[in-house]
């Protein structure tokens, strides 16, 4: 892995609200509907030819992290700059011209695809708006050697999504996203939707390409043993915010975060069962329309304190590049004592 002198991403206190749906107690109230803060004063780096690991329960606005970054989601705060631009301040051409360095593979590969339109024209579309092939027959050969890359074959370029099996039409997606060889990629959760034989070869496909391509991944994932094997670094979402970050296997074998210490503790294990004890947490992810009071977790925390009601904690490093956000982080005290 490389580094330059600065981050390839760098994201400053980036927050994404939504309103809520107004409702008729709203109209007839004259009242305002709630705010849905998904992802709230987030703060990272991203080195060149790295990948981070992002890791959270459904719900906790990791996907709307990976679309705000790239302004799919327009932020409602905060800062992203790519490569030493700053992304939220570019106009729309300005815009539309960086993207070819920065992309998305989407969760779902039946519904990131169009089934009206061939791989030819589905992968090769970015190749018109970012200006990389002037002819449909100098577009087809684009797209034609990118399938092989992917492990598909040229042959298949006028097929239709329907044709393909799922991790087939997951390979499309990912040769749309290289296509105009950007140098950035948002992979949001790219396997979760398919078996479990097949998020092997895809994951296995997503490390070739990022060694022979030179690629730099924020990796979105629910799943432990993934984000484990792939990532460099780890983050750790919990309602909208990152709670614990840093190496992934300092984060992963020592973290300091109660809900972390949870995610780790209810990972199966497959060669000696029982070996470890569970922690369970109570209660389901608060709403972010109404989120708790000081620490978001304290709710479901079993090393929760009146501080943690009250008082927001301050994200410290605890180690080099290991950062936590807990009160008691530094009492080296683990859920799995209080369980």
């Amino acid at each position: 892995m490389t580094h330059d002198t600065a981050p390839l991403l760098r994201v400053e206190n980036l927050s994404k609200n939504y309103l809520g749906r107004r409702t008729l107690g709203d109209r007839i109230a004259g009242t305002e509907p709630l705010t849905v803060r998904a992802v709230n004063n987030v703060s990272l780096e991203i080195e060149r030819g790295e990948i981070l690991g992002l890791i959270g329960e459904s719900g906790c606005g990791k996907s709307t992290l990976g679309r705000a970054i790239l302004r799919l989601h327009e932020p409602s705060a905060g800062k992203v700059w790519f490569g030493g631009t700053d992304v939220t301040a570019l106009g729309a051409e300005e815009l539309k011209a960086l993207r070819r360095r920065m992309q998305i593979i989407f969760q779902d590969p039946y519904a990131s695809l169009n089934p009206r339109r061939t791989v030819a024209e589905i992968v090769g579309l970015p190749l018109f708006l970012h200006g990389l092939a002037k002819t449909k027959a100098e577009a087809r050969d684009i797209v034609a050697q990118i399938l092989e890359k992917v492990g598909l074959k040229a042959n298949q370029i006028d097929r239709y999504p329907h044709q393909f099996s799922g991790g087939q039409r997951q390979r499309i997606g990912i040769a749309r996203a290289l296509v105009s060889h950007p140098e950035f990629i948002v992979c949001d959760e790219p396997v979760s939707a398919l078996d479990v034989s097949i998020q092997a070869q895809i994951i296995q496909l997503l490390m070739d390409l990022k060694r022979d391509m030179g690629l730099t991944y924020l990796f979105i994932s629910h799943d432990i043993s993934v984000i484990g094997y792939l990532s460099n670094r780890v983050a750790v979402m919990y309602l909208g915010e990152i709670v614990e970050m840093g190496p992934v296997d300092s984060v992963l074998s020592r973290p300091r975060h109660p809900y972390t210490q949870s995610l780790m503790s209810a990972v199966p294990e497959v060669d000696e069962p029982g070996r470890h004890q569970r922690v369970r947490l109570t209660g389901d992810l608060p709403s972010p329309l109404n989120p708790p009071s000081g620490c978001k977790f304290h709710t479901r925390c079993p090393l929760a304190i009146d501080r943690c009601k009250s008082e927001a904690p301050k994200t410290e490093m605890l180690e080099p590049g290991h950062q936590v956000a807990c009160h008691r982080a530094h009492e080296g005290v683990t859920v799995l004592e209080q369980a």
